[in-house]
């Protein structure tokens, strides 16, 4: 059973879309990624009968850097069972200083830092996808399809869907129509983009498999083709069984 093309209009405020090359200092893309288009696309309508392929990206405004510089913790959060253990109340919550001397921090944390944030600002893009049920739920593709129309259309989420980061807020509407592109970028080598962080191929809950993949991304008349998952286009590492 055929997919049909779904798309949404979607802007913000801000975005950073980071590329990894740049490590801690964070650098976004000049577009946003396939993998930011799918959370966005799961923050409305998501079950684990299908995932989510992302066929094209339309920029609707011309990219704008901004410099934000941020204060980030050192420390990262304890595990997993010791947060539950804390929710359970079997042990007293440990909480995280950023600010203090070292009498207040303590020998083992290492307090705040400043980092710099090279993010986009008043970004807008029409982004389109497809669902693709795995096969034992193809039947239901239909209906999937109108569910998810419904939920857009009223403005409908599981959760607040974001621009790169939580911070950066992202707002959208249902596009009825196909995504025709414009002039607005005639065309643009973007180089080598992340596609996503996670094995896209497995049922189920991408989460439980991450896996980065990256692929050659070009602009041609302000759109980004973006190729299927399992295509040759896509630099993959080898999937395990």
């Amino acid at each position: 059973m055929k997919s049909n093309k779904l798309s949404l209009e979607v802007w913000g405020d801000l975005a950073c879309f980071s590329n990894p090359v740049m490590k801690v200092e964070r650098f976004s893309y000049e577009i946003i990624t396939p993998s930011a288009v799918r959370g966005i696309f799961e923050a409305i309508y998501w079950k684990s009968k299908f995932r989510w392929q992302i066929t094209a990206i339309e920029i609707l405004k011309k990219p704008q850097y901004i410099a934000l510089r941020r204060n980030e913790v050192k420390d990262k959060i304890p595990s997993h069972s010791a947060i539950l253990r804390w929710a359970d109340g079997l042990e007293d919550p440990e909480p995280i200083l950023a600010d203090g001397d070292s009498s207040l921090l303590g020998t083992d944390q290492k307090g705040r830092t400043q980092r710099q944030t090279m993010a986009l600002k008043d970004v807008r893009y029409r982004i389109q996808a497809e669902i693709r049920p795995w096969p034992e739920y193809e039947m239901e593709l239909p209906a999937m399809e109108a569910q998810f129309r419904r939920r857009a259309k009223a403005g409908q989420c599981i959760y607040q869907p974001f621009l790169g980061c939580r911070e950066f807020p992202a707002f959208f509407t249902l596009y009825e129509g196909d995504i025709k592109g414009s002039d607005l970028i005639p065309e643009k080598n973007i180089g080598w983009m992340l596609y996503d962080v996670f094995d896209l191929s497995h049922p189920g809950n991408t989460m439980d498999f991450p896996s980065v993949s990256v692929f050659h991304a070009q602009v041609f008349n302000s759109i980004l083709r973006v190729p299927e998952y399992d295509s040759d286009h896509v630099r993959k590492p080898e999937r395990s069984v």
